[in-house]
């Protein structure tokens, strides 16, 4: 082996070892035998730039060690150590990366801008390690080293990048656009803090800072040459220690562009997620802090970083409500700036751009309304910087961007005040005014006499408080607008926006979510992961729909027994870290039934802990009862204003306290509340699951992604007939789901007459299970702590009907547990849904976007 060779990243002798003692395997950390890739190809691979990989064995993890640090390597701990694991492994796919975007710029393809409020990527190492197909070269050469890999990885914090669903699926659709070798980049803000750190004080939540950055981020790379300028219309001051708005004093944020990368699997293709952080132009008043104005000398660099400071800050202010509205122009001024920028340096003739050609070289995704400021910024960016009349803007705009609705809730259908615009964006305002005047005008033509419609369709929201309604921008401003559900598009067209969609209907369609298999299935649960390739080869990894195979297996016993197999040892792995990580000990032989979720009312939480109750006041009254042990896990955070959330929370944890504490039911019932929900909690539960709980009030849940998570794991799912999971349910057949409740027509049926006061008045068991709660049982030294429930399920007339499909939520648990006793018939039907989840890749849902919204072609890199 050539000294080239034997130099990749320090690892390549481990690997001609792993050859010679394994025939072409490789033994991974969890203990399963891996195909060791070629060494030589992939060499050649990362090694396709000007540099080469040369010296010693040591030439790049040793490096970075002593290099990076200055100090004795044998001093230096695992945090030291993971940054050396990740920068050589950054050194590895960084020619990559480059040959990437050369690649992009000779061919001039049309590339994809996702732009995302949230990027939920959680830690890279393994992912990408998995990605460049280096993952069991780099398990054996630290093994050799002698490093504890597992305490190496533990280092990296899940970057504080998202929250829940949304920003997820940004992540699994950034890595499917490069494992399809799409030419695409991904849009954000790089969050300081991410949203909030979770802990658990009396079973309340705490929100404390997540610092994920206090340390270097080993994976980002920073590119203040390319920084942009944004605009605002006013100035900001420090009055009394707060913040106070200049009118009339127009003032610049800069915005810093932070670069990771997306590496696709098989190493070929690395895009780039650009993440922008907030700047001043001048950080620093030098003749204000000679005056002794201390404070008031950095105001201005204060107010710019507070912009990406947090994710989602406390909107029940007004303040924060509007630095969240500085944050969504913030990401769109910065994304659409450089875009532009790039468009222009691959699309002009003598400096002249050709901007016919934008949207045939410029998709832009608006994910959710966040970004939907996109609008009338890019009309700013044709009208007033390129000189364009408003019919070739319009026309441009609108056939560049495409916009992504996520949600049903009205609420969650952004309106910000008008005179914000006027005091921080005057020039949007008027674009925005124009918009709606026309778009008057068109209804009117359209519908003459129709003023109801008018005033609907309207971007303009009359009121006390004249509001922009940014969902009807989007549609209006953009060719498309897809639903994320099959059932959530057709809401969306004949409910939410039902005009627009009557005045546009062809700009409507549905793009069910989906998961990319790399994260969710061959790194988070590799011993499933094996069997599966054992039995049908490692096609599924890239084309998921080749699960189909598998269905036939489901009447092979070996298979049933690895399957089964392989959850046992899923569990006994979660079982083993969650007590040594938290000192709780659960049981890998009960039933792990999981809800793992944002918490909010409509997605019924507190259903699950009534259903809960029922089963806990059944074996209180006959000790004898026949039930299979359970152990109930729930995850998730509340908004911090979000009081009733956090009320829950506290609600499932005394619940769990007061099970634990009573000897009638200890070891067949318990609950654990996991704190600090994240990508990689999610990676050790859902594989360990065997219930999914997806159970939002039908007509309320959008799609939903860890419903396909854990169906892809084996997890058999009880639930509504809600997002996604219809189409789940009819992809592996209704008998091997444990579907109950109202269907979304039956909720909006009901709505006006439903009484909750009726189910408690009619149904022995949902009485007494509200009188156990309201009597204290559960808070006997915080007495009447949960009488807000009270509020919520009767006398607030239960707007999320728990109380309507509890006994319908009863009744196909006993369908559940029935089944269980069956070990047989259970693995059966987790084979089924483990084949059935093929249509559930991110890798589906990008080949849709990709073909019949952005009209983008692959362009692979040599």
């Amino acid at each position: 082996m050539t000294r080239a060779r034997q130099s990749q990243v320090g690892w390549s002798e481990a690997a001609a070892d792993m050859d010679a003692a394994q025939g072409g395997h490789a033994m991974g950390s969890d203990g399963i035998a891996v195909d060791t890739p070629d060494m030589s190809k992939l060499l050649q691979q990362y090694g396709c730039g000007p540099i080469r990989f040369t010296g010693t064995s040591d030439a790049l993890y040793e490096r970075h060690l002593m290099f990076d640090n200055v100090a004795d390597p044998s001093t230096l701990g695992p945090r030291e150590r993971f940054e050396a694991v990740a920068r050589s492994v950054r050194d590895v796919l960084s020619q990559r990366w480059v040959l990437t975007e050369q690649t992009y710029a000779r061919q001039n393809p049309k590339r994809i801008y996702y732009l995302s409020m949230e990027f939920l990527v959680g830690r890279s190492l393994t992912n990408n390690l998995l990605n460049l197909l280096l993952d069991p070269v780099v398990k054996r050469a630290t093994a050799d080293k002698g490093l504890d890999w597992i305490a190496v990885l533990e280092q990296e914090p899940d970057a504080g990048l998202g929250n829940g669903g949304l920003g997820r699926l940004a992540a699994c659709f950034i890595d499917s656009m490069a494992t399809m070798q799409l030419p695409a980049m991904g849009y954000g803000l790089r969050y300081e803090y991410g949203i909030f750190k979770q802990t658990i004080r009396d079973g309340w939540q705490v929100e404390q800072p997540d610092n994920w950055l206090r340390r270097p981020d080993p994976w980002e790379v920073a590119r203040p040459e390319e920084k942009v300028e944004v605009k605002l219309g006013c100035s900001f001051e420090v009055r009394g220690g707060t913040l106070g708005v200049i009118v009339g004093r127009p003032s610049s944020l800069l915005g810093i562009p932070y670069d990771r990368p997306v590496v696709g699997y098989g190493g070929k293709t690395v895009n780039t997620l650009r993440l922008w952080a907030a700047a001043a132009p001048d950080t620093f008043d030098f003749q204000a802090f000679s005056a002794g104005d201390f404070v008031g000398a950095l105001a201005e660099r204060l107010t710019a970083e507070s912009l990406t400071r947090v994710l989602y800050p406390d909107d029940s202010t007004s303040m924060g409500q509007g630095l969240r509205f500085v944050q969504e122009y913030f990401l769109v001024a910065c994304s659409l700036a450089d875009l532009v920028r790039r468009f222009r340096l691959h699309n002009s003739d003598q400096g002249i751009p050709n901007w016919s050609k934008l949207p045939a070289k410029a998709a832009i995704q608006l994910n959710d309304t966040h970004p939907s400021l996109a609008v009338p910024e890019l009309m700013r960016l044709l009208l007033d910087e390129a000189r364009l009349g408003w019919d070739e803007a319009w026309n441009l705009t609108r056939q560049t961007l495409a916009y992504t609705n996520h949600t049903l809730l009205p609420e969650a259908l952004e309106k910000w005040p008008l005179p914000w615009f006027a005091l921080l964006l005057p020039r949007h305002l008027e674009i925005i005014l124009e918009i709606d005047r026309r778009l008057t005008e068109e209804v009117q033509a359209r519908f003459p006499g129709d003023d109801g419609r008018v005033e609907r369709v309207s971007l303009i929201e009359e009121g006390a408080e004249r509001k922009i309604r940014m969902a009807n921008m989007a549609i209006v401003g953009s060719h498309s607008t897809n639903g994320v559900a099959a059932i959530h598009s057709d809401l969306l067209r004949t409910v939410t926006v039902k005009d627009l969609a009557e005045m546009f209907p062809e700009r409507f369609s549905n793009k069910t979510n989906g998961v990319t298999p790399r994260r969710w299935l061959l790194l988070a649960n590799p011993h499933l992961a094996r069997s599966i390739t054992n039995a049908i080869g490692d096609g599924w990894v890239t084309d998921l729909g080749e699960l189909e195979r598998l269905k036939p297996l489901a009447e092979d016993k070996g298979f049933r027994d690895a399957v089964r197999t392989a959850k046992r040892e899923a569990k006994s792995r979660f079982a083993d870290w969650l007590q040594s990580t938290s000192g709780v000990t659960v049981d890998p032989d009960t039933i792990f039934d999981c809800q793992i979720k944002r918490i909010h009312e409509y997605k019924r939480q507190l259903l699950n802990a009534l259903r809960v109750v029922v089963l806990y006041n059944r074996l209180r009254e006959n000790p004898d009862l026949e039930m299979a042990p359970r152990t109930f896990f729930f995850a998730g955070k509340a908004a911090p204003a979000y009081h009733l959330a956090k009320i829950i929370i506290k609600f499932l944890n005394n619940l769990a306290g007061a099970i634990d504490g009573d000897p009638a039911v200890r070891g067949r019932l318990k609950v654990v509340f996991l704190p600090e929900y994240s990508v990689s909690l999610a990676e050790r539960l859902i594989p360990a699951s065997d219930v999914s709980n997806q159970i939002s009030t039908a007509g309320y849940e959008a799609s939903g992604t860890s419903n396909m998570k854990f169906m892809m794991n084996g997890a058999l799912t009880i639930g509504t007939r809600d997002g996604a999971t219809i189409e789940m349910a009819e992809a592996a057949g209704e008998d091997n789901f444990f579907m109950f409740g109202l269907t979304a027509e039956q909720v909006a049926g009901s709505r006006s007459w439903y009484s909750p006061h009726w189910h408690y008045d009619n149904e022995p068991e949902t009485r007494a299970a509200l009188d156990l709660i309201f009597s204290d049982h559960f808070s006997r030294f915080e007495p009447g702590i949960f009488e807000p429930l009270r509020q919520t399920l009767l006398t607030g007339g239960d707007h999320y009907m728990h109380l309507a499909d509890l006994n319908a939520y009863l009744e196909a648990d006993n369908r559940l547990l029935e089944l269980y006793r069956d070990p047989d018939e259970w693995a059966r039907k987790v084979i089924v849904n483990v084949a059935s989840s093929g249509k559930f890749s991110s890798d589906r849902t990008i080949a849709e976007y990709a073909a019949k919204i952005w009209d983008a072609k692959p362009c692979p890199v040599p």
